[in-house]
């Protein structure tokens, strides 16, 4: 794990060293371990890497890396969890390894396959080749976007980071904000790629390549996507399978040369996590956090599963109001980001860093087995039977997109409360579609639950929830891993029907059943619930009172007043958060000195 950054003056002007050191210090907390730049001879090229030592502790896996004859140089953050298959085979075909690096088979990985290179590759990554004698600059991302690549393309210069603040604390950044994206993030919580809240500067998709030439021409191109299936069968046949597949994606996340921890809420996709790494012969270190004088309080459920499993465990009980938080968050949310469990998620990370660099995490499990509520909201809604009567009733998509978006709100922002809310000058960058995003990746040819289990993953985890596990762990220079977003477990689920892994009532049926041999009632029949913490942390309209009382977006002609005193009044809390954290994220980004 790391953090990349680089710059190619497409212009020949060359790159002042002094302060491209500092844009890449600006990620020293992805990489605490070492630093490492590389050149080209007239200094118009540069790679940089802040290190998180994980595989390979040695000083010669440091980065950038480069291979024999020193023309194709190598920076990745992430890990390459099929690396020791990948390196016996490139072996067989010739190529050096000089490091027992993971990171190492991207550099061999390019002289053999090129632009096929992503496809070959199963974890976690955001990379970037670049080949002297070809003159060109190649980056991918991950297939679900757990890794995170920024970019800025200009006529002059490519410059790209696994964070937004490398970028825009470049002396020369003019820091103007993509109106349109301002919109997005109250309709979604974050902003949808390929934008991102600057002007001029572009996410990555996930599993999509990049491709420039010294010409300055960019080509972008999607080289993973699952095939989607309607094989019925029992669950419990699903439940073999997925325990064979899930088995083997813990075993090659579990590639480490330092101990590898895991997040523990009692529920579900932690738990099967954890259980597994125990049968696995792995010594378990878990962590959770808990809330003070709440009886739901997830600490007490993993204290639970940490006993039978016997677990090394660590928690700690919150005590106060911990929105004080927010304050220090947007460094590290440097792209606003309204998931409302950023501070637990950011506390549990902190926890677990003292004592581990690696932790596994459940991410993606609700996804690929229809877990969220709103999977069992929506499909009671669309009354979905073994017949096709969904094909007839789904005929517009627009029904679909509409009902998956009153789900995902948490503060519904359609084009009428934007209106309401935002400031004349915003007023024309309001989409008339406010749904732009959703109806992108909406699938009316899907089955319903298939269609709004894809959009789960192409946008609500992979731009919301991701980024916020990467960042809140990040910050403690710690290592997540997702052992459920494995590509040939996620292929499996999406080739099955709904039938073979679904039940209306049963939340997640498939872990359930893997559980239930060791686990009690109590963790089995538990209730699922966000990684949120009691309501009243966020329902304290005091503190909203106090933390808005002098918006910056009132006087930066974001907001309306009037807007922002009725959210108040009304006790608008969810809107409201959203307001607080733009608000902060615009104190601490728009209003830095340069």
């Amino acid at each position: 794990m790391c953090g990349i950054f680089g710059q190619w003056n497409l212009n020949q002007r060359p790159l002042g060293k002094a302060g491209f050191q500092q844009q890449l210090d600006t990620l020293t907390h992805r990489g605490p371990d070492a630093a490492g730049t590389w050149f080209n001879s007239g200094n118009i090229v540069g790679l940089g890497q802040r290190r998180l030592a994980i595989v390979d502790l040695d000083a010669r896996a440091n980065q950038p890396l480069h291979n024999e004859t020193n023309k194709v140089h190598v920076v990745v953050n992430g890990e390459i969890y099929n690396y020791p298959q990948l390196r016996k085979i490139l072996e067989e075909k010739g190529h050096h390894f000089s490091t027992n690096t993971d990171s190492e088979a991207i550099v061999h990985g390019w002289e053999e396959w090129g632009t096929e290179l992503p496809v070959k590759l199963k974890g976690m990554f955001s990379l970037v080749v670049f080949d002297e004698e070809k003159q060109c600059l190649f980056a991918a991302r991950d297939p679900f976007g757990i890794k995170p690549f920024y970019y800025s393309a200009t006529s002059v210069s490519f410059v790209f980071s696994s964070e937004l603040k490398a970028i825009a604390t470049a002396q020369d950044f003019k820091k103007e904000l993509d109106h349109t994206s301002v919109c997005d993030f109250f309709v979604y919580r974050y902003i949808p790629s390929p934008k991102t809240i600057w002007k001029n500067v572009s996410k990555l998709p996930p599993a999509h390549s990049l491709l420039l030439n010294k010409d300055g021409e960019i080509r972008i191109a999607c080289y993973w996507q699952p095939v989607f299936g309607s094989k019925k069968q029992a669950i419990s046949d699903t439940v073999d399978d997925v325990r064979e597949l899930l088995t083997t994606s813990v075993k090659q996340h579990l590639l480490s040369d330092v101990p590898v921890g895991t997040f523990l809420s009692g529920g579900f996709d932690s738990t099967t996590l954890a259980m597994l790494q125990k049968e696995i012969g792995e010594e378990v270190r878990s962590f959770s956090i808990g809330f003070e004088n709440w009886p739901r309080s997830e600490h007490l459920y993993a204290e639970i599963v940490s006993d039978i499993l016997e677990t090394r465990h660590k928690y700690r009980v919150l005590e106060g109001n911990s929105l004080e938080l927010a304050e220090e968050l947007p460094w590290y949310y440097d792209e606003p980001n309204g998931d409302i469990s950023t501070i637990p998620t950011y506390l549990v990370s902190q926890l677990a860093a003292e004592d581990v660099k690696v932790v596994f995490s459940g991410e993606g499990a609700d996804e690929i087995f229809a877990g969220y509520g709103w999977h069992q909201r929506l499909m009671s809604r669309f009354q979905i039977s073994q017949s096709n009567i969904y094909e007839r009733m789904l005929g517009n998509s627009m029904i679909g997109v509409n009902g998956y978006a009153h789900a995902m709100a948490m503060g519904l922002y359609d084009r009428k409360e934007l209106q309401q809310m935002l400031s004349a000058s915003l007023q024309p960058y309001i989409p008339e579609d406010p749904f732009w995003f959703y109806r992108q990746h909406y699938k009316n040819e899907l089955h319903p639950l298939k269609a709004f289990q894809y959009l789960d993953i192409k946008t609500f985890m992979a731009e919301l929830v991701l980024q916020k596990v990467d960042r809140a762990t990040m910050a403690h220079s710690l290592e997540a891993r997702v052992p459920f977003l494995d590509t040939d477990l996620v292929q499996y689920m999406m080739g099955l029907d709904p039938s073979s892994y679904f039940e209306k009532g049963n939340q997640k049926p498939v872990l359930k059943e893997i559980l239930t041999p060791i686990f009690p009632d109590i963790i089995l029949e538990r209730k699922k619930q966000g990684f949120t913490g009691p309501d009243r942390y966020y329902q304290d309209i005091s503190w909203y009172e106090k933390e808005l009382k002098d918006s910056i977006l009132v006087s930066a002609n974001i907001i309306q007043k009037p807007y922002l005193d009725r959210a108040i009044q009304n006790r608008d809390y969810w809107r409201l958060w959203k307001i607080t954290v733009f608000d902060k994220w615009y104190r601490k980004w728009m209003l830095m000195s340069d």
